[in-house]
């Protein structure tokens, strides 16, 4: 039923208002029938190859259409060779479609370079994998990339309700009753995925249609029928693209965030799609590191201990001293201000004069030292009652941690300030 129902015009078409609502940008393209080479990129079921139909309808141009799972380069090229032909003949332009892009490796889209750079042929491509990874970048710089987001609820339950009435091309002829929180339920597991949802209702009909026939009434879907016909919600996730890093990458800003509620929900949707979580143990000790630091040093000794304990346990315990980590993390004070310093002064090591260790601080441990100066006039700090003396350690004058006061960083910024006017003392002295 999903290929049936496709909609067959751009007013049937639901959903990515963004760049089809009216006046937007291809929706003017498609209108006026001047398609220019572009690039359909999002997850499954949100309407790619639907509008790509809904192009080939409505063009004047030879239009066609390739899966790039099944296509190889000798296909592709006899449809290059084609187009030249037409375009030299009459003049008439082709639409190459192809499905699923990304599958095509680097030489493969080679192939296509030329003839789109010269107007042979003008390219729709469709990806669910994020294109500026996935595809070469001289077919991106020549196309239009547009985004697809996920269907929203209310888009699939549009859809549902017209496959139940559409007589000729979905479920109309079988007197189809779909209960609001049935379809409430379907348009929530099917996480956007007009195909997986129009699936789901089919089943759920056509499970009950010999039931219908021996009460000789119509077919009630509630929602005990819609969970049972979808089982288990789709998760988009690509453990190693798009969903991968952004997944993480909300995690990761949710904590720096202060936000444990969006901490958790993240670190939640990583787990139940098979992510390793190894990898999310990796990630929330260098948070820990550079989020936290110093406004709460118990924060890395927590991320470290729940990184040792998904090692030990593994799934599906280790998501508590996770999800534990996480919370502790997001609630605790930040700051940047350790991870701030190791990075300026490993760009003064990359990039400024190496310094030269000072004489009093070199090594002693070795014959020779003295005579070479090594230690000469090193004072030990802890002769001092305050465990402070005036002394240079760096040679320059140069500042790379500056502490908040949030915290426990606050104290560590009070007991730095009367350091540092030592250390100033000794500078000047």
């Amino acid at each position: 039923m999903p290929v049936r129902m496709r909609p067959r015009t751009l007013d049937d078409f639901v959903g990515q208002e963004s760049f089809l609502g009216e006046g937007k940008l291809l929706r003017r393209i498609l209108e006026s029938d001047r398609v220019t080479s572009a690039l359909f990129y999002g997850p499954p079921g949100c309407g790619k190859t639907t509008l790509a139909r809904i192009l080939a309808a409505s063009t004047h141009a030879q239009f066609e259409q390739v899966n790039a799972v099944a296509a190889g380069v000798k296909a592709i090229r006899e449809i290059l060779a084609a187009a030249h032909e037409r375009l030299a003949g009459g003049g008439q332009r082709t639409i190459l479609f192809i499905d699923e892009l990304h599958r095509f490796n680097r030489s493969q889209q080679d192939v296509l370079l030329r003839d789109v750079e010269e107007g042979v042929i003008t390219l729709i491509g469709a990806t669910t994998q994020n294109p500026y990874f996935a595809i070469n970048a001289p077919l991106i710089s020549r196309s239009q990339v547009f985004a697809f987001e996920p269907l929203s609820n209310d888009d699939v339950k549009t859809l549902l309700r017209r496959a139940i009435n559409d007589v000729r091309h979905g479920l109309g002829s079988l007197d189809v009753t779909l209960t609001d929180d049935a379809a409430e339920h379907l348009a929530n597991m099917s996480d956007g995925d007009a195909r997986r949802a129009l699936t789901a209702l089919e089943v759920a009909v056509l499970s009950q249609k010999d039931r219908k026939a021996e009460s000789d009434g119509g077919v009630v879907v509630d929602l005990a029928v819609a969970a049972d016909s979808i089982q288990r919600k789709a998760l988009e996730y690509d453990g190693t693209g798009d969903s991968h890093y952004d997944a993480i990458s909300a995690l990761i800003k949710s904590i720096r965030g202060s936000d444990p509620d969006a901490a958790v929900y993240w670190l939640a949707r990583m787990l139940e799609a098979g992510e390793d979580p190894r990898f999310i143990a990796r990630r929330i000790v260098i948070a820990a590191a550079e989020d936290i630091g110093n406004a709460d040093p118990q924060g890395l000794i927590l991320a470290e201990a729940a990184a040792a304990a998904t090692d030990r346990v593994g799934l599906p315990e280790c998501q508590l001293p996770l999800a534990q980590a996480a919370i502790y993390l997001a609630c605790a004070p930040k700051s940047n201000a350790s991870a701030t310093a190791i990075w300026k002064a490993s760009e003064d090591v990359r990039e400024g004069r190496t310094l030269p260790v000072p004489k009093h601080l070199r090594s002693t441990g070795y014959p020779g030292a003295k005579i070479l100066g090594a230690g000469e006039g090193y004072r030990y700090p802890h002769d001092d009652p305050d465990g402070i003396v005036a002394q240079d350690y760096l040679g320059v004058n140069r500042i790379y941690y500056d502490p908040t006061d949030r915290g426990t960083e606050g104290k560590l910024r009070e007991y730095l300030k009367g350091a540092r006017d030592r250390t100033a003392d000794a500078k000047k002295a």
